[in-house]
């Protein structure tokens, strides 16, 4: 089958929606609203309720003890093949193309919410093609990006593309403060519901510029070269834990919080060597790296009218594939046949089928290099397609790999266990996904390095 036509087969075959013009959902009051923040590059251990104690998180530590906190939640290790993956409730094996772009077949979150009968919106950081159409074409009403058309400034003085329209800033506007304004305004002029925002943020991202709460702070600086230091990414992800603050407070100035479900992840690892504390313990960031350091990102949940119990830890295995079908199931509609499996019923206190793994395709960028690093994984144990075999709670770089002979009791278990997961994909890439011609469905070309 071709590549390309696979996921369209999957919008009709596999998500079972609707041809009619009307939307599937009706009752509009009875369905919450929903909000997916997604920060950028920040790893587990940057945020307090997590155990960090290099930066101040008060807001997402505010939302973790009224909430539900996952301490096994796990990215890609790279931007745009978590954000394909987090899009479309599909393992990268299935429909990754090339760094930069997201097959334009695809089906997403948004456009089968707003079958569903939401409003929806996205602000922030793209890196999924640069056609124009793209995001109404995969299912958002409107939105304000960094990262469409172009590759313009982030942070101060940015570029913007709104709604189609590329718009430049030269008065000392800070980008992260453009995108959040814009969800905010976003949310105001949706408070009837249902609303879905997806707000990949663009912090915390290199370069480590000042923030306008910075002392720093320099308001005529213009792109990516300026004002760059290590010490600035501890202020950006302050920063950021203060945008999320204004849109907890815009839902409950609106009233309409107990009825919206927040949450919040990293799209990876931390940037790579960027050094941060847990207590006395040093993590460094590993963004780009298939160990831990590069997949382990924080996933706190909030929901006051939803969650029962506030300021519990879940264990389970998460990762983003798991998004699509807990927004979804959140949304009342059906569930889509897709790799993720909702973690709805976790939020709301019942037992549900936690995941006994992890899988994972990863080949970071297609154009240029196909190597692929494919691999499963749970708590302790982790299996590489290629046979490498590591103990996680002993060995969390995965320096020392262990001996398939000899291995005893749980470890045995596990490699069966895993073995059984790689299985199940050994097949799953599409017939004709990797050739030359195919790479690109998006046909844009292929991002910079380390956008």
């Amino acid at each position: 089958m071709n590549a390309f036509s696979w996921s369209g087969m999957v919008f009709v075959a596999l998500f079972g929606l609707q041809v009619s013009g009307s939307p599937a959902h009706t009752d509009s009051k009875a369905l919450p609203n929903l909000i997916l923040i997604m920060a950028d590059d920040l790893g587990y251990e940057t945020i307090g309720a997590n155990g960090g104690t290099s930066y101040r998180t008060p807001v997402l530590d505010k939302l973790a003890a009224t909430g539900v906190r996952f301490s096994q939640c796990y990215s890609q290790p790279l931007c745009t093949p978590t954000r394909v993956q987090i899009m479309t409730g599909l393992s990268n094996v299935r429909n990754y193309i090339t760094f930069g772009n997201m097959d334009t077949n695809a089906v997403t979150f948004a456009n089968l919410l707003k079958r569903a009968g939401y409003a929806t919106c996205m602000t922030g950081k793209w890196q999924l093609g640069r056609e124009r159409e793209l995001p109404k074409k995969f299912g958002f009403d409107e939105y304000c990006l960094w990262q469409h058309t172009r590759i313009p400034p982030r942070y101060a003085n940015p570029g913007l593309e709104i709604n189609g329209v590329e718009k430049d800033f030269n008065q000392g506007e800070y980008g992260p403060d453009l995108v959040n304004k814009y969800a905010l305004d976003f949310i105001t002029r949706s408070k009837s519901g249902p609303f879905f925002l997806y707000y990949p943020m663009i912090l915390t991202h290199a370069p480590y510029q000042p923030t306008p709460d910075s002392k720093e702070w320099d308001p005529v600086a213009v792109g990516e070269k300026v004002n760059r230091h290590e010490k600035h990414f501890g202020e950006m992800v302050e920063y950021m834990d203060k945008l999320i603050g204004r849109v907890v407070s815009r839902l409950d100035e609106l009233g309409i919080r107990d009825n919206t479900l927040v949450l919040f992840l990293g799209d990876n690892g931390t940037g790579k060597g960027t050094r941060s504390m847990m207590g006395a313990r040093e993590v460094i960031g590993g963004k780009g790296s298939t160990t831990g350091a590069g997949m382990h990102v924080p996933l706190i949940a909030n929901w006051p009218g939803g969650i029962r119990n506030g300021g519990r830890t879940c264990d389970d295995l998460v990762d983003t594939t798991d998004f699509l079908p807990t927004l979804l199931e959140a949304a009342g509609g059906p569930l889509p046949a897709v790799d993720g499996r909702s973690f709805l019923s976790r939020l709301r206190g019942r037992p549900g089928q936690p995941r006994e793994w992890i899988y994972s395709w990863y080949s970071p960028r297609q154009s240029t290099n196909m190597t692929v690093r494919e691999f499963a994984f749970n708590q302790r144990f982790k299996l590489y397609r290629t046979g490498e075999f590591f103990d996680l709670e002993q060995d969390p770089s995965e320096i020392r790999p262990l001996s398939r002979d000899g291995l005893k009791g749980d470890a045995v278990a596990a490699v069966k266990l895993l073995q059984g997961a790689l299985d199940q994909f050994r097949d799953a890439r599409p017939a004709g996904m990797d050739r030359p011609g195919d790479r690109r469905g998006a046909r844009g070309k292929a991002r910079k390095k380390g956008a």
